[in-house]
């Protein structure tokens, strides 16, 4: 800040019910007593955070006698509360943040209840039992007195209302208990019938406030508001892991469930191909050939396929935990260890020679830590052959450390190197698999761009759209100009972390995004500044034209993160903000191979949400011809990628397999191909091809993978030619066009080029990058959005179930 004895400072919070907003001017040397209140916006706000937020920033600013331009910095409730409520808060105010060059600070809702209460003139102990929703509540206590609130607890929780309660009514001081929170809304009958509620604080205390966010902030905590403070690592306060990761818990033998900060951070993956998943049994035989392979010349022996079986054994004495590396369905690497009194001691990684150097390594580590992480490990061991040097700089760049040597552990002569790290462990940015979520910490605010004058001439020629897509399990960034070109095209892919279930967790999704959102923004202002070669650092938010972002259909926590940032980081830069329609992107897609495209024409959208065909009768003007009754073709694939036991996405791995298999091999259905309707199913398929897995086991007979994966691929694209042949025919139009994540399967390019061109018509099929769900696509629906002046007010929400 630029002057901490006037600096102005905003301060908003949507973890609840109430939307807290206040603006005020912060002496940070003063404590609690240098926060001058200069506008209040609380109100209530329930489920209309996203709709409200800014337009209610910008009212305070007004109601302040200030404007954005005024802003030092800007303060956020990080939790706890309601997920999508605090991802809401701290995705606009990470916008705000970012879009004014500003530093971000958080603070614990918690502790703004209990400042609240504490400016009041509340004195002695006060519990706090803010709502966690399903029977719970985030239990706090505190003890006020005249210098202030003072936390009585270590770290935000969540339990039982029911168990909040008998913990305070076992208090020994507990008929001077004094509680607010707006848990005693929907828990207050269980509070009252305990006599807990003889003591209350009027209901206006029971929920955070914009006052007493500042004041937890600059007093509670002892927090120097004169440090400045990357957005990019502001993230909620988490004390639940998502109902998937729980799951993962009880796969590791565990039953009680672990209180976390944060999830993680997110792994951006080398190749869409590549994927990290547990080890199964499955995969002993080639553990052990790759073991061997990689250990053949070393001083001892490798693994067998039974060690590994063993390992992965239901009665094994200590936890383990193994993970896989694999690409097109080959087992390239691996790494396991097992926890001894909260160390994970490291047993094996191994990356087979021709894939090392991608970071391969380092993601398996990070996955094995992860689970020791939820299995209560603090710490991590290992050992290393003397003289494997390589190795050696890998885990020192992890954050192993040599802390001593095992004479002749790998035989007469072959000492070990042991090597121990803190978990969790650090995890370095590579140049194959860039992490915008692993974020060093920076100088905030980051430095303004110094440009020549020329070079602000064709910033303001080139009129550049930035825009966001976060509709599922990616958080793509992309910056296009006014005729079209794309200078910057960046994601961050969670795919990963969803990889071990099978398939997409919005919750784990959501969090992935706000996590990943401002390190993306970030390294597109980076690209999009070198392809123009300007020599005065990243394109700055106020040297951009608009800000596009993604509205829907999608994942509702997912959208939510990717709107609430562009209506923050818009309004901070002063921009006019684009809603995009994710549909219209995939369909916009063609457009980056053919600019010439014009309607009308036929598209196809296959992805794993959605299958429809859609007559584009002009640019804005479509009629859906007919959409999947059940399963999307994305989805059908997934599943039976699944059962096959193949991993996830499905779609990249049946069609390699499908390479070397016939068609012809299995006759599977081709559900409603003569429906005389545009209308499709794969439900039916799917049982077919799941129901054929089943018998042929049965059997005791070996499937072939190549034919079973050829064989359903023809199942669904001879629909998909055949329904768009009908439509072509049916409308009169001669061109077809194709879009979505399926699109990128060059058996169904191939097939609907060759056979659609047959019968003279002509196919353009989008960049098989901008295939799959990507900014590039939605960057080019801003522009011509720009273009035309169709703008968003800044009450614009996340719309899940939008609709061409």
């Amino acid at each position: 800040m630029a002057d901490s004895r006037a600096a102005v400072v905003v301060a908003i919070d949507t973890s609840s019910d109430m939307l807290a907003c206040a603006v005020a001017r912060v002496d940070s040397r003063a404590g609690a007593s240098g926060v001058e209140i200069l506008a209040v916006r609380d109100h209530a706000c329930r489920r209309r955070a996203n709709v409200e937020l800014v337009d209610t920033v910008a009212a305070a600013l007004s109601d302040a006698g200030c404007s954005a331009v005024d802003v030092d910095g800007y303060l956020v409730g990080r939790g706890p509360g309601s997920f999508t409520g605090v991802r809401i808060g701290i995705s606009t105010a990470k916008g705000l943040a970012r879009g004014a060059n500003a530093p971000l600070y958080g603070a614990s809702t918690l502790d703004a209840v209990a400042w609240s209460a504490w400016h009041a003139g509340v004195r002695g102990k006060l519990g706090v039992a803010a709502d966690a929703m399903r029977g719970e509540v985030y239990p706090a206590l505190y003890e006020l007195d005249e210098s202030g609130a003072a936390r009585l607890f270590e770290r935000e929780r969540v339990v039982k209302a029911a168990a909040a309660v008998e913990e305070w009514r076992a208090l020994p001081d507990v008929d001077e208990l004094q509680i607010c929170g707006d848990g005693l809304v929907r828990y207050g009958k269980l509070f009252e019938d305990t006599g807990l509620m003889a003591r209350v604080l009027p209901r206006e205390l029971w929920w955070p406030s914009g006052e007493g966010l500042l004041l937890a902030w600059t007093a509670a905590g002892g927090v120097d508001v004169d440090v400045p403070c990357d957005p990019a690592l502001v993230l909620p306060v988490y004390t639940r892991l998502s109902d998937a990761e729980e799951n993962e818990r009880r796969r590791l033998g565990l039953a009680e469930s672990a209180t976390v900060e944060t999830t993680g951070v997110a792994d951006d993956l080398a190749g869409r191909h590549l994927q990290f998943r547990p080890m199964g049994a499955a995969d002993a035989e080639a553990a052990a050939a790759l073991d061997a392979v990689c250990f053949t010349e070393e001083a001892h022996e490798p693994w067998t396929p039974g060690m590994f079986l063993s390992e992965l054994a239901a009665d094994v004495p200590a936890p383990r935990s193994w993970w896989v590396a694999h690409d097109n369905g080959e087992l390239i690497g691996m790494a396991g260890g097992m926890v001894v009194d909260q160390d994970l001691q490291v047993l094996d990684v191994v990356v087979s020679p021709e894939h090392r150097r991608r970071g391969i390594a380092r993601k398996l580590l990070a996955h094995v830590s992860y689970d020791a992480q939820i299995l209560g490990c603090t710490t991590a061991s290992l050992e290393v052959e003397t003289g494997n040097d390589p190795a050696e700089r890998l885990y020192a760049a992890l954050g192993f450390e040599r802390t001593g040597v095992r004479r002749g552990y790998y035989g007469p002569g072959a000492d070990a190197v042991v090597m121990t790290a803190s978990l969790p462990l650090v995890l370095p940015v590579d140049a194959e698999s860039p992490e915008p979520t692993a974020a060093v910490a920076r100088t905030w605010p980051l430095p303004e761009p110094v440009r020549t004058a020329e070079e602000r001439a064709e910033l303001d020629r080139r009129q550049l759209v930035l825009a966001i897509e976060s509709s599922c399990d990616e958080t793509a960034v992309a910056i296009i100009d006014a005729v079209g070109t794309i200078l910057a095209n960046q994601v961050s892919t969670s795919i990963d972390f969803h990889a071990r279930f099978g398939g997409v967790v919005p919750e784990i999704a959501s969090r992935k995004h706000v996590e990943a959102i401002v390190g993306t923004v970030d390294a597109a202002l980076e690209e999009a500044a070198g392809a123009l070669g300007l020599s005065g650092g990243a394109i700055a938010p106020s040297e951009l034209a608009a800000v596009g972002v993604t509205q829907g259909p999608g994942l509702v926590g997912a959208l939510v993160v990717g709107v609430a940032f562009a209506k923050g980081f818009a309004f901070a830069a002063r921009l006019p903000l684009i809603a995009v329609n994710h549909l219209e992107g995939h369909l916009y897609a063609n457009l980056l191979a053919n600019p010439d495209l014009e309607p009308p024409f036929i598209f196809t959208l296959v992805s794993g949400g959605h299958t429809m065909l859609v007559h584009v009768r002009a640019w804005g003007d479509y009629q859906v011809l007919g959409e999947t009754l059940d399963d999307a073709v994305g989805e059908a694939f997934d599943k039976v990628a699944k059962a096959l036991g193949l991993g996830y996405p499905g779609g990249p791995i049946i069609s390699r397999l499908a390479e070397d298999g016939d068609s012809k091999a299995i006759e599977f259905p081709r559900a409603m191909m003569h429906s005389h309707d545009y209308r499709f199913s794969l439900s039916g398929l799917k049982t077919a091809v799941v129901q054929y897995i089943d018998q042929e086991t049965a059997a005791g007979r070996t499937i072939h993978l190549p034919d079973l994966a050829a064989s359903f691929e023809a199942a669904v694209f001879d629909v998909q030619f055949k329904k768009a042949w009908d439509a072509l025919r049916q409308t009169g139009a001669t061109e077809y066009c194709l879009g979505g994540g399926v699109a990128a399967n060059p058996h169904l390019r191939e097939l609907l080029v060759r056979k659609l061109g047959r019968r003279g018509v002509h196919v353009t099929l989008p960049p098989q990058n901008a295939c799959t769900d990507n900014a590039a696509m939605i960057a080019e629906v801003a522009r011509r959005k720009f273009r035309e002046g169709d703008f968003a007010p800044f009450s614009m929400d996340a719309d899940p179930n939008m609709t061409l």
